[in-house]
């Protein structure tokens, strides 16, 4: 019995030494949107560039190479004594994880209410004071399992009232963690358990693809992030401006496909995502805590979830070479996706006109000295408001 723990222990150090050589290549990441000078309209760096970026290519490397090793590790005797560690560190939540699931998107949505002015994330501002009634009454709604499903609508609802303010391309990026969360509180008072049993898949596949789709920022727009860099320089643990950015994007994208590939490479990806997201709340405090909260919450519920199992394409995500034929795939379907509709939308030079100010997370203060002075907010295009 001895022997078996002491082993245990041993292979869960091994786990801890992957997670800390992926930690190694990253950093607290915050949405830039919430912090930051942003114009979703603008014309994104060529995908040509991002390409020809030997970080980039670094990063993926990096990632591919803990993915493997992970895999490699989870199919040897060793993969169950590592899954048995996780089960008994995790066992509190994994115990009850439905209830804990339902609780903390249940206080993520008081915690917005409580914020208020705001549909989903800090950065969809609204001025309807009803809209954080509504969200009170989604918290309400998902702790009595008849209502759980009024509740998934009610977040689909709050997706497409902002579209009456903002555009569609800049929802996307919420729209798959909306779907996800919202499936989940559909799918866990069904009485059909062949349905059912998917609702952790669906809360989990649609956080990787938010984060898939959010990383891009990173490649696409890494202006976005200068202003946060140059008042936080430590951020980038001494690495190069533009060594990190491309760092910090590639760590956030792997470790979202990470969650979808087989157990243990997705518990040990959601770990890390743990690590990065809870860094990130002591440089920019409360407001990156509540709208980072439902996504650590999501990433504890993937760490201490016990299924075993995976259910799409088994047999391919477990063969090694999968691992980067696999990721090589996700990088095209999403920078061809990100990209091919940004263009759809705005064309090939970009929206130029002039945007609402209603869309400004914040504007110049002390406090944010990267906001813009102008009137017209974060949102408005460089000839209407530069960053100080």
């Amino acid at each position: 019995m001895c022997r078996d723990r002491h082993r245990q222990r041993r292979e869960i150090l091994a786990a801890s030494f992957l997670l800390g050589t992926l930690g190694a290549v990253t950093s607290a990441s915050a949405h830039v949107k919430w912090f930051a000078p942003y114009i979703v309209g603008a014309s994104p760096q060529p995908i040509a560039s991002v390409m020809a970026d030997p970080w980039f290519w670094a990063g993926i490397l990096l990632a591919a190479l803990f993915f493997v090793a992970a895999r490699l590790i989870e199919a040897s005797r060793s993969g169950s004594g590592i899954h048995a560690g996780l089960d008994r560190l995790s066992a509190p939540v994994g115990h009850r994880l439905d209830d804990y699931v339902r609780v903390t998107v249940g206080a993520f949505f008081v915690a917005i209410f409580s914020v208020g002015g705001v549909y989903l994330t800090p950065d969809l501002k609204t001025p309807a004071e009803w809209v954080s009634w509504l969200q009170l009454l989604i918290a309400g709604c998902i702790f009595f399992r008849r209502t759980m499903p009024l509740a998934g609508a009610g977040i689909i609802l709050l997706w497409v009232l902002a579209l009456r303010d903002y555009d569609l391309f800049h929802l996307f990026d919420y729209l798959a963690l909306g779907l996800g969360v919202a499936g989940y509180l559909v799918l866990e008072p069904s009485k059909n358990e062949a349905w059912r049993s998917h609702r952790f898949e669906v809360l989990r596949w649609g956080l990787a693809v938010a984060l898939m789709w959010s990383s891009l920022e990173k490649f696409a727009f890494p202006g976005w992030f200068y202003p946060l860099v140059l008042e936080k320089p430590f951020l980038t643990f001494g690495m190069p401006r533009d060594v990190f950015i491309p760092m910090a994007g590639v760590a956030e994208f792997t470790m979202g496909f990470g969650l979808l590939w087989t157990p243990l490479i997705r518990r040990l990806s959601a770990a890390a995502l743990i690590v990065i997201f809870t860094a990130a709340v002591w440089p920019f405090g409360r407001i990156d805590l509540i709208g980072h909260g439902l996504i650590m919450a999501v990433l504890v519920a993937v760490v201490a979830d016990r299924c075993r199992q995976t259910r799409l394409l088994p047999r391919f995500k477990s063969a090694v070479p999968a691992i980067p034929a696999g990721l090589a795939m996700a990088v095209a379907v999403f920078m061809g996706s990100y990209w091919g509709l940004h263009r759809a939308f705005y064309g090939s030079e970009g929206f130029t006109g002039v945007a609402s100010g209603d869309q400004a997370t914040h504007s110049h203060s002390p406090e944010y000295p990267h906001g813009p002075v102008s009137d017209t907010g974060i949102g408005a295009p460089p000839t209407a408001g530069r960053s100080q």
